[in-house]
């Protein structure tokens, strides 16, 4: 605490990242890093923006770097309208889908103080999901509810048809991996257009499994998709992200983001995401290596004893060794602990409901045969 800090951020409660260690070597699982390198594209299109020439062989001379990048983005949401088939004023770009989100709730969801929870105009997300959304809400002074999941952890887009702010949903949701289908979600996008209220989906998994509703933007005005290149792409290093939405939705997010800072991609992001958002092959070929090496993890974890969660996403969520229907026979801080001093690295969450499992990002084949070697000993042990 501070005496020269507002009340605001005094209130506030930070998002806590995964760690990202440095004093020793982790087979990382705790934070949905995609285990594959990202295209070759990636850096030669990065290398060919350095040295601002036409030639991708030619030297670097950091020409580029000496001006301003185009703060509409154009070639990166022209490449994003290519890949989705929509059109680039339906595109916004993002210093990753954080900012992305940190925007959206402050152009579509009204202040109006957090004590104000049971109002008509509170915003709705599930309980348990990304952990940023309560923190977004905190920032800009909206009011919201947090609407239980199932006993299952699935969510029931019934529960959000109800006078609110508007809706936000993550589909894979995080950290349980469990998809919706499109059809109850665009139930609720209608019914909430009739409120003209806005639903907000966040599409940062998607990529490994689930349906996204990008094909559905156009005949639905109040639908935003929001979308990261951290996961998919392999480019968690690089911050990019982006959300699809009508035209006025995304007029709305420009219009935030040029209150704060119109320049949130620089030269190289832009030349380094559009080479990886056009190079759909490479990545449909990563991804499915997630995919297969995540389906043969459910299978081992579930052969021990273990209860995973059905998921769509890059990452497992499970709790250690169901010995019953009641208890497990680890808990999920001991599982934690037990999996870091084996030198390796998932994400427990301790919050009610949830503190008995850990989540499980999708490593490579060798780094999840390590893995589940490690879980078939602290079981048996």
């Amino acid at each position: 605490m501070s005496d020269y800090w507002n009340k605001r951020t005094a209130a506030i409660s930070p998002y806590v990242p995964g760690e990202q260690p440095r004093d020793r070597k982790f087979i990382k699982l705790n934070t949905n890093e995609n285990p594959y390198p990202p295209s070759p594209k990636v850096a030669a299109a990065i290398q060919q923006a350095l040295s601002s020439r036409k030639d991708a062989n030619a030297p670097p001379d950091g020409e580029l770097l000496r001006l301003y990048p185009d703060p509409v983005c154009t070639e990166f949401r022209e490449a994003v309208a290519s890949a989705y088939g929509v059109k680039p004023a339906q595109v916004f770009p993002g210093n990753g889908s954080d900012e992305v989100l940190a925007f959206a709730f402050g152009a579509f969801f009204e202040s109006g103080g957090l004590a104000n929870e049971n109002a008509d105009s509170a915003i709705l997300f599930p309980d348990i999901t990304y952990s940023f959304y309560p923190v977004y809400a905190q920032l800009w002074d909206i009011p919201y509810r947090a609407i239980p999941v199932t006993d299952g952890f699935a969510i029931n887009p019934d529960d959000y048809v109800a006078p609110c702010g508007g809706v936000i949903l993550a589909n894979p949701n995080a950290p349980t991996g469990r998809a919706l289908s499109p059809s109850p979600l665009l139930q609720l996008a209608r019914t909430l257009e009739q409120n003209r209220r806005i639903l907000i989906v966040d599409e940062a998994y998607t990529a490994f499994g689930a349906e996204s509703l990008v094909p559905y933007i156009t005949d639905h005005p109040n639908l935003l998709t929001v979308h990261t290149l951290s996961k998919s792409a392999s480019l968690a290093g690089l911050r990019l992200g982006f959300a699809i939405g009508s035209e006025e939705l995304i007029e709305g997010l420009f219009r935030v983001r040029d209150s704060f800072n119109s320049y949130t991609l620089d030269t190289l992001a832009i030349a380094g995401g559009t080479a990886a958002v056009l190079d759909k092959p490479y990545y449909k070929e990563v991804n499915q290596k997630v995919i297969a090496t995540r389906e043969r993890a459910v299978e081992s974890l579930t052969a021990m004893g273990f209860d995973v969660i059905p998921s769509k996403a890059n990452f497992l969520f499970i709790s250690g060794g169901i010995a019953s229907k009641v208890q497990p026979c680890i808990s999920g801080p001991a599982l934690f602990h037990t999996l870091r001093e084996r030198g390796i690295l998932v994400r427990h969450f301790n919050k009610p409901r949830i503190a008995d499992y850990v989540r499980v990002s999708i490593g490579n084949a060798e780094d999840m045969d390590v893995f589940l070697s490690a879980c078939k000993a602290i079981i048996k042990k």
